[in-house]
């Protein structure tokens, strides 16, 4: 039986129709970032990913049944699950497992807008915090040249694969395991800096390391589903300046050997109150963007079911020790219930009443600024006034 990855024109037939599932979408293909697509394969990093099956998530290999199928899940604009609580879907039992997915191949049109946006020349340097499987490496080792390329992951294994993958299809980036957010080879700068896993703020070390001129592009996120996209240029005060790309991102944060994340507690029945708003509006990523913006830094929002069976989100904020519980109810509105110094839910259902009195402004109407001293996101509103969030 032929193997279906020998089949040179099945695999270019892939990859084209593929380049043409993202040129239908939002992104429009310089022919450059086209011939990114259409000349790194996707297949050869992705042997193996999780499909979901119910609420368990099952290893999928070219070999376990329909390779077509297989193959055309690897080239449909949709991102691909490569891990699962630390399990990487190469080294998962037939079975699956159930778990929080926190890795992932990114769906190629968002890697299409960002590398757009980035705006690679050959002979640039470039450096991606994020190897994850190594087909972004790819396709900006085909932009610049694999010799201008540095790539960084946290996960060793991750950077072996990837290594390995890259050099199969012919190119040698500088692959480091190592701290995407710090960790660079001696005194080198970059023209671009991108980074394929989100940070709640922009580390200082991609500011310091980015030329005159250059450019970032960095997913921002907090602990909202619905993140944004910052496009950055440096400038001569050595501030970077940009805006935000209209396209959600929900990256799975960048990685540090050094984050132990804080135990939300539970949240008893005591003070509180009715609530305006349901906290599902959070699961709205038309809105989640800007009440991230009116959280403080290291707040954790938690979600499920409560007795009842109906909603029920929890936000803890480890600086004070403040927790509130918002509960959908069977009859009547949302209750909420505090816990410590602060009510939590308050400031987010302002800030909903807000979004709606400036007509649910797009993320792509708001600039970032940011500078050694503070990272500044602002929105003009048509008559003029300027309203500012520090991140």
């Amino acid at each position: 039986m032929t193997n279906i990855l020998d089949d040179e024109q099945r695999i270019l037939a892939a990859r084209v129709a593929l380049t043409r599932q993202i040129e239908r979408g939002s992104v429009v293909l310089s022919s450059r970032l086209a011939g990114a697509f259409l000349n790194v394969p996707r297949h050869p990093f992705v042997p193996v990913f999780y499909r979901r099956d119910g609420e368990r998530f099952i290893p999928w290999r070219i070999t376990d049944g329909d390779a077509d199928a297989w193959l055309d899940a690897v080239y449909t604009d949709d991102s691909l699950i490569t891990e699962v609580d630390g399990v990487h879907a190469e080294d998962a039992s037939p079975g699956g497992r159930t778990g929080v997915p926190t890795s992932s191949s990114t769906a190629p049109s968002l890697m299409a807008d960002m590398l757009d946006a980035l705006d690679v020349d050959e002979g640039h340097d470039v450096y991606e915090a994020g190897t994850g499987t190594g087909y972004n490496a790819g396709a900006l080792c085909f932009l610049a040249g694999d010799e201008h390329v540095t790539t960084i992951d946290s996960t060793e294994s991750l950077t072996d694969k990837a290594r390995l993958r890259l050099g199969a299809i012919g190119y040698a980036p500088l692959v480091i395991h190592g701290d995407g957010a710090r960790s660079f080879p001696a005194d080198m700068l970059y023209d671009r800096i991108i980074a394929t896993a989100s940070v709640r703020r922009v580390p200082p070390a991609w500011l310091e390391r980015l030329r005159l001129g250059g450019i970032m592009v960095v997913p921002i996120k907090g602990t909202l589903a619905g993140g944004m996209v910052a496009r950055l240029t440096k400038l001569a005060d050595g501030a970077a300046v940009g805006y935000i790309l209209h396209t959600p991102a929900a990256f799975m944060p960048l990685k540090s050997a050094t984050e132990t994340p804080p135990q939300v507690p539970v949240v008893q029945d005591g003070p509180g109150g009715d609530a305006v708003l349901s906290a599902r509006i959070l699961d709205d990523w038309t809105f989640s963007f800007f009440a991230q913006l009116h959280m403080p830094p290291d707040l954790i929002r938690t979600y499920g079911k409560n007795n009842d069976g109906l909603h029920v989100t929890t936000l803890y904020d480890p600086a004070d020790g403040s927790a509130t519980r918002i509960d959908d109810m069977p009859d009547g509105p949302p209750r909420f219930t505090n816990s410590g110094p602060r009510n939590l839910w308050e400031p987010i259902e302002a800030a909903h009443k807000l979004w709606q009195e400036l007509n649910r402004p797009r993320r792509e109407w708001f600039t970032i600024e940011v500078t050694r001293a503070e990272q500044t996101v602002r929105y003009t509103a048509p008559a003029g006034r300027v309203h500012s969030w520090t991140l």
